[in-house]
């Protein structure tokens, strides 16, 4: 397996190689670029599974990386290395990339490297940088990108109508969508993640919901709230007269 270290600061690179060697066996070449055009010239040539990309650069972000390269030599996964943290992190994750923050740890490398292995091929990778590169333009968050069973998929915040905790998985349901999409994390994450979009509301330890999408509040068996797909959701007793204030507020 080929990879590729796309990053202005020799020693940065330098450093992530080492890591890289030491850390993840199954990538027997490493290739370095000094620069997002020298990057893309080798990635054109040696075509590595993996792009070590740095955000920011002079001349060319890494976030124009697709500017410079034809759809047919996507076949790569990018995990992003920046010492940027929060709002440009919560933007990587919604956009269901990865990332390493500088100064790069080794404990996170080979975590980051498996994750993105099962992306490679069906990741729609140029769908998951134009968001990207939309949120930070904007600098507003609008969709987020949910690993499914055959890539991702960009629902918009506006179209989720609740999310739901099984196990180590959430079920996230959607507007006009029969069923509930079945996504490879937990709750937690999205909670954290959507921590930021007010509309988001947790009633419950196993319920993440959308308050535009409330139908109405039962008062009978303890309290509970349904939603316009008739979903109802349970309201922990500790979180009933939170949640009715909210609801005077909202």
């Amino acid at each position: 397996m080929k990879a590729i270290i796309i990053d202005d600061e020799a020693k940065a690179r330098n450093l992530l190689k080492v890591l890289i060697e030491e850390n993840c066996p199954k990538i027997k070449s490493i290739y370095q670029a000094g620069s997002l055009l020298e990057g893309v010239d080798i990635i054109k040539e040696e075509q590595p599974q993996l792009v070590f990309l740095d955000i920011e650069m002079p001349e060319h972000t890494g976030l124009e990386i697709l500017d410079f390269i034809s759809k047919e030599d996507y076949n790569f996964e990018i995990i992003f290395t920046t010492a940027y943290q929060e709002y440009a992190i919560k933007a990587i994750e919604l956009s269901a990339l990865d990332y390493l923050l500088k100064p790069v740890r080794a404990s996170k490398i080979k975590e980051a490297v498996d994750k993105a292995l099962t992306f490679i091929g069906k990741s729609k990778i140029n769908e998951r940088l134009e968001e990207l590169k939309s949120v930070f333009q904007s600098n507003e968050f609008r969709k987020i990108g949910l690993p499914v069973s055959d890539g991702i998929e960009f629902v918009a915040f506006k179209d989720i109508i609740l999310l739901e905790a099984d196990g180590m998985y959430t079920k996230v349901y959607v507007k006009c969508e029969k069923k509930p999409l079945y996504i490879s994390k937990p709750l937690k994450f999205f909670t954290n993640t959507l921590d930021s979009v007010h509309t988001f509301y947790r009633p419950h330890r196993s319920y993440l919901i959308n308050l535009n999408y409330i139908k109405k509040y039962v008062k009978s068996d303890g309290g509970y709230i349904v939603m316009d797909n008739d979903k109802s959701v349970s309201l922990s007793k500790s979180k009933t007269e939170e949640f009715m204030q909210l609801m005077q507020e909202f």
